[in-house]
């Protein structure tokens, strides 16, 4: 244009409605077809196959180790050429990863498949969107990503049913293959279309004397080493809970029955969680959201130990806890360190709390085995008392504004 047009600014480009809503919609089957498929496949796919139980849902921790192993890389591409491709290519991976699991014809290649979901959930599950959504909207991106959090909440409960109902009509192979294709036609253009195109940008700083992108000043790096170390603590923890739950709950003399339906309360209590964030946290700073999230995880591990009797509250608390520990996981980065560079730490925090999460299943039944359920319980209450103070001296660090300059 004639006098030389100011850039349009790419996150103006799009209604922010819209790219939340598509960002939300692409995480429901993002988690629902990688991180949630086990849980329901794992039994049919052992039972037709014939392949060992431990070697199909232990897949899933080979899908997460490569999800950890490349979150750094993917860190970086964010942070130099924005979400939309990243994310993209994720749809395309996972679409990819679905359609080998859906043909393979032998249990190597069934596992070489969950490498392909793994790179696909590195490049796509909630670190990415949350890097992607922070370097397109900055220091405003908050309520983007707690609105994100509250779609991904939902993944169990539309895509489990789901599943189950494709598994019962198309088998369990029909069921990947479906999947693949809802990825291929639903996801990728939502992602495409939905996300605008960001300009690249050069990996270097503008000003010789300027700090890199992902630089941490040295009183920095206590706050970022507290946060990758509470985090990766926080996530092992709940992974532990998540896989033995129902073991737990019956060492605490809950029949199986109310167990299961324990559990269920685990998902609305989150999204009840992220909902109250929303509505009363968002004009506080994040890190009151994170002592929040720490002490209700803390208070619902510990009277479950102290007191069984009252096992609904304890789930609700902690299912609460953890539901906003989801977005604190985005924000709290972004609220310290700033939009520079935030993507790439968010590749950084995902590596140990990825690995952690793809070690917890195995940590947990070492536990299972070594101090029984009830002292597996116990652990993980101290546990949730150490993430808790890592967390305490953050809240200083945090208000003095610990940001980049």
């Amino acid at each position: 244009m004639a006098g030389g047009a100011a850039p349009v600014d790419p996150a103006a480009s799009r209604p922010r409605l819209v790219v939340v809503s598509a960002v939300g919609v692409a995480q429901i089957l993002a988690w629902g077809s990688s991180y949630y498929l086990p849980a329901v496949l794992a039994g049919p796919i052992a039972a037709e196959t014939g392949w060992p139980l431990g070697w199909v849902v232990g897949a899933l921790s080979v899908g997460l180790l490569v999800s950890g192993l490349v979150s750094p890389r993917v860190g970086h591409l964010i942070e130099r050429h924005g979400g939309r491709p990243v994310l993209a290519t994720s749809a395309v991976l996972l679409a990819l990863g679905l359609l080998a699991i859906g043909l393979a014809p032998t249990l190597p290649l069934f596992i070489a498949a969950w490498l392909v979901i793994g790179a696909g959930m590195g490049c796509g599950l909630y670190d990415p969107a949350f890097s992607a959504l922070g370097r397109l909207y900055g220091e405003s991106a908050r309520p983007a990503i707690t609105q994100v959090t509250l779609f991904g909440g939902f993944a169990s409960t539309v895509c489990w049913p789901l599943t189950a109902f494709l598994a019962a009509h198309l088998g369990w192979r029909g069921a990947c293959l479906t999947y693949a294709a809802l990825l291929a036609v639903v996801v990728l253009p939502l992602y495409l279309l939905a996300l605008p195109r960001e300009e690249d940008r050069a990996p270097k700083p503008a000003a010789a004397d300027a700090p890199l992108p992902g630089h941490l000043r040295p009183e920095q790096r206590t706050a970022f080493l507290l946060l990758a170390a509470g985090f990766t603590l926080a996530y092992g923890t709940m992974t532990v809970i998540g896989v033995h739950l129902l073991m737990l709950l019956q060492a605490q003399g809950v029949a199986l029955a109310a167990a299961v339906g324990l559990g269920a309360l685990i998902g609305p209590a989150q999204v009840g969680g992220r909902v109250l964030e929303m509505t009363f946290g968002k004009k506080a700073h994040p890190i009151w959201s994170l002592v929040a999230s720490s002490v209700l995880v803390a208070v619902g591990l510990g009277l479950l130990v102290a007191t069984p009797g009252i096992a609904p509250a304890c789930i609700v608390l902690y299912g609460m806890g953890s539901g906003i520990r989801s977005i604190v996981r985005g924000t709290v980065p972004l609220a310290m360190f700033g939009r520079e560079g935030y993507a790439i730490l968010m590749g950084r925090l995902g590596l140990p709390t990825l690995l952690a999460t793809a070690a917890a299943p195995l940590v947990g039944i070492w536990l299972l085995e070594w101090v029984g359920p009830s002292g597996t319980l116990a652990f993980l209450f101290g546990a949730a008392l150490l993430h808790l103070a890592l967390v305490v001296p953050l809240v200083p660090l945090a208000l003095r504004g610990a940001r980049r300059p």
